[in-house]
This record gives C-alpha cells, sequence and structure tokens, in this order.
C-alpha cells in the first residue's frame, strides 16, 4: 500500500490531521496528496525545524477547531461508573476512586473501546507509550489493581473481562 492509499483508509474513517513526508516532490503528487485529505505536503530533503513546525502548527489547528466539548465528550457513563477524562476521576456508584497515572490510562484505553479486545501488548504500547517489553506480569499487576478499585466483585469482574489466551476487554454490557 502506497502513502496515497493509507491517506484514504485513514480519511475513511478518521479525521486526524495527516502530513505527508514523502520523496514524492512533483507538483502533481503535492496536489493529489492534498486533495485526497493530507492536510499538509512536505518533500523529502527537509530540516527538522521545518518539521516540527508543521507538526505543531497542524497540532494546534486541530485542537482548536476540534475542542471536547459537553459533558458527552469529557466524559463516560457507564453502569454505575462515571470517567471524567478531562479531570481524569473516576466514580463508582457515586463514590470517587483514587487511581494511579497509568490505572486511569488504562481504564480508559479499555472504557474508550467498550468490546474491542485488547492483547497485554496492544495495552502496554498504548498505555505505556513504549516498546513492549514481554512482562505480562506488569499488565496482569496493573489489571488487578484495576479491578480491587472499580469491580463490585474482583473476584468475578464485571468491566474489565479476561478473555483467555488473547488478553482483555472492557464489558460492552456496562
Amino acid at each position: 500500500m502506497d502513502g496515497f492509499q493509507v491517506l484514504q483508509k485513514i480519511r475513511e474513517k478518521n479525521n486526524v490531521p495527516v502530513l505527508m513526508l514523502t520523496a514524492k516532490s512533483d507538483e502533481e503528487d503535492k496536489v493529489s496528496g492534498l486533495r485526497l485529505g493530507a492536510d499538509d505536503y512536505l518533500t523529502k530533503p527537509f530540516s527538522i525545524n521545518e518539521l516540527m513546525a508543521r507538526v505543531n502548527s497542524l497540532i494546534r489547528r486541530y485542537t482548536t477547531l476540534n475542542p471536547v466539548t459537553g459533558n458527552e465528550a469529557a466524559t463516560i457513563l457507564l453502569k454505575d461508573m462515571v470517567i471524567d477524562k478531562v479531570n481524569r476521576t473516576v466514580n463508582v456508584q457515586n463514590i470517587p476512586v483514587e487511581l494511579t497515572g497509568k490505572e486511569f490510562d488504562l481504564l480508559l484505553v479499555l472504557a474508550s473501546n467498550k468490546g474491542r479486545v485488547f492483547t497485554k501488548k496492544q495495552l502496554y504500547t498504548q498505555v505505556w507509550t513504549e516498546e513492549y517489553d514481554f512482562d505480562d506480569n506488569n499488565i496482569m499487576a496493573f489489571i488487578s489493581k484495576l479491578r480491587k478499585k472499580i469491580e463490585p466483585n474482583p473476584e468475578q469482574p464485571f468491566y474489565i473481562q479476561t478473555v483467555r489466551g488473547v488478553g482483555y476487554r472492557f464489558n460492552k454490557e456496562a
């Protein structure tokens, strides 16, 4: 798949800013990329300063034009749980739950994707934003701590479900 095809796939489902970095410097290629939905187009060779300026510009524009508005975007309402993304708080049955930063991030990834199964590697990569070091015990320990804090019965979890041999998912019935 080339960059133009990747861009088309992204635009089918997402409005995230896209900066194309490419060796294709013909005017026709630039125009095609922009028409397909790229927000900016930078050809090789380029300087790090120019790249950073363009990335910062895209982020600034995207966050200004797509601010978080309303409670629906800022909170996740579940069966007996409210997750406030902006203030990074969690209430279960109207009782505040104290979570560490990583516990909150882990809960947010799972709750934002109800029903989707995540491998331990996927969770590690998303929450710790670093390469997976094959330490399944770390993920299992965080899941266990999180369950003790949010589950009505941690021995029979309702919210965070184990998918044997694969990983975890957030209950889509929550």
